[in-house]
């Protein structure tokens, strides 16, 4: 077990590496961010000292080692834009985003599991028919067009929600419900497909030969041993919530990374980009090492 920790713990620090590298080239590939940051009024002059203040004047690869070095240290530079630290900016932005995506998350493995164990036990009737029709439902529907429907409806329309803002409970509502639609139907169609195979394994029979009860046989027994792909795909998909949330947060006007990364990315701001690549990818190589830990607890054949 301890061999397999340490492996997973090496692997997540060259892709961390890998990461440095990609979003250090990718930031520089935008173009120069003199322009955007020196005022147009500025002399050439003003403009040599800026490069030189940033370290923009010496070579990439140098500058690259050098953003390496700072990093290790925990320095990710000095905003732009802003003047101040970057990853000060970013973790002042992680906060409402992690509650966004948790909450979201949340209510897609509320909503999507439970519906996928319907579909999976009442097969061929009208419920798995009305639970297909969620899912296929929330496949189709693009994220950003929902949660402009959801703003029209419940926001302009009926004024039950705010359509913007962050803070009070209610600010979470809309937003959270966009991300998690898309999210609770794939998590209820892979749900349904593994429990449909674990309800027809051998194991199963056998138990209802034993006359054990179908509740218990469903929620201790086949649920479980359908639970390691469903783990691993509720890894994968926080994941992909956190880098959905950039849509869903500059519709909804939310202050977390997408919002961040966004301005950065429009002001060439390098030290905010770096830093919010950087942690987002840290965060979700944590949640993939959680899961993978997970799988020891689940499966014990990964431990032999």
């Amino acid at each position: 077990m301890g061999l397999i920790i340490l492996q997973r713990v090496g692997q997540t620090l060259v892709v961390l590496l890998i990461v440095t590298l990609m979003v250090f080239g990718l930031a520089r590939l935008t173009g120069d961010p003199t322009p955007l940051v020196v005022p147009a009024e500025a002399t050439e002059a003003d403009r040599t000292f800026f490069r030189e203040q940033y370290g923009l004047d010496k070579p990439v690869p140098v500058q690259y080692v050098i953003f390496l070095r700072n990093v290790l240290s925990g320095d990710f530079g000095i905003s732009f834009r802003h003047r101040e630290p970057a990853i000060n900016l970013v973790m002042s932005a992680v906060g409402p985003t992690l509650k966004l995506t948790g909450l979201a998350m949340l209510m897609a493995i509320l909503i999507g599991v439970p519906l996928g164990i319907l579909a999976a036990v009442f097969r061929h009737g009208w419920i798995e028919r009305i639970v297909n029709f969620y899912a296929s439902l929330g496949q189709a529907i693009p994220s950003f067009w929902l949660g402009l429907m959801l703003i029209l409806i419940f926001a302009i329309n009926l004024r039950w929600l705010p359509s913007s803002g962050y803070g009070s409970a209610a600010n979470y509502v809309l937003p959270a419900l966009t991300l998690s639609f898309y999210t609770s139907a794939s998590i209820l169609r892979l749900t349904t497909a593994n429990m449909q195979e674990a309800l027809k394994s051998d194991f199963v029979h056998m138990e209802r030969v034993l006359g054990l009860g179908e509740t218990r046989i469903v929620v201790k027994h086949a649920l479980r041993n359908a639970s390691l792909p469903i783990v691993t795909y509720l890894g994968l998909q926080f994941g992909l919530l956190l880098g959905g949330a950039i849509v869903t947060e500059r519709v909804f006007a939310w202050p977390g990374i997408g919002q961040t990364i966004v301005e950065a990315i429009l002001s060439r701001d390098y030290p905010v980009i770096q830093a919010t690549v950087l942690v987002t990818a840290v965060m979700i190589m944590i949640i993939n090492f959680a899961v993978d830990m997970l799988y020891l607890v689940l499966d014990p054949r990964v431990r032999a």
